[in-house]
């Protein structure tokens, strides 16, 4: 299983390892929910100020979050799929994860930074992927998902 990812630490904050780390991660979940090999996504390093902006933007809500996606294959109403195109690989989305609170959250949680951000990375593949956690039983369903990825990688708290 191979992701084409993309790193952008708009912070200069994330060291060279947890790029590895996150990117094996991600390869892994992928593994587990049989995501095509070559799928592609991005991965932004924020601070709050900026993912605030994209929460407020975006959400319509003006606060600073940990984590944001942003699905590619989430079709809206009035957008239609591309037909006759083949071999192209699938884009999955982005993800934007803020440094400053995933570095907050490690250290009220009692796990590591690392933790964190494999988890923050996690949640954000899966609502790539069409999870979500709007209703009690969805939120069960992904947050198990989320808990077993990470276990079976061997991130555990």
């Amino acid at each position: 299983m191979s992701l084409e990812v993309d790193f952008i630490d708009e912070t200069g904050d994330v060291k060279e390892e947890h790029y590895h780390l996150l990117e094996e991660l991600l390869n892994h979940a992928a593994e587990m929910e049989n995501v095509e090999d070559g799928s592609e996504l991005s991965i932004t390093f924020v601070t709050d100020d900026s993912i605030q902006e994209l929460n407020r933007d975006y959400r319509g809500k003006d606060s600073p979050t940990d984590v944001i996606s942003f699905a590619m294959e989430d079709m809206g109403e009035g957008e239609t799929e591309i037909a006759g195109v083949e071999n192209l690989p699938r884009i999955l989305g982005d993800i934007v994860i803020s440094i400053e609170t995933a570095e907050k959250q490690a250290e009220e949680y009692g796990h590591s930074y690392l933790r964190e951000f494999g988890f923050l990375t996690v949640h954000g593949f899966l609502h790539l992927l069409g999870y979500d956690h709007m209703n009690d039983e969805d939120e069960k369903r992904m947050f198990k998902k989320q808990e077993d990825i990470l276990k079976s990688y061997g991130l555990e708290r």
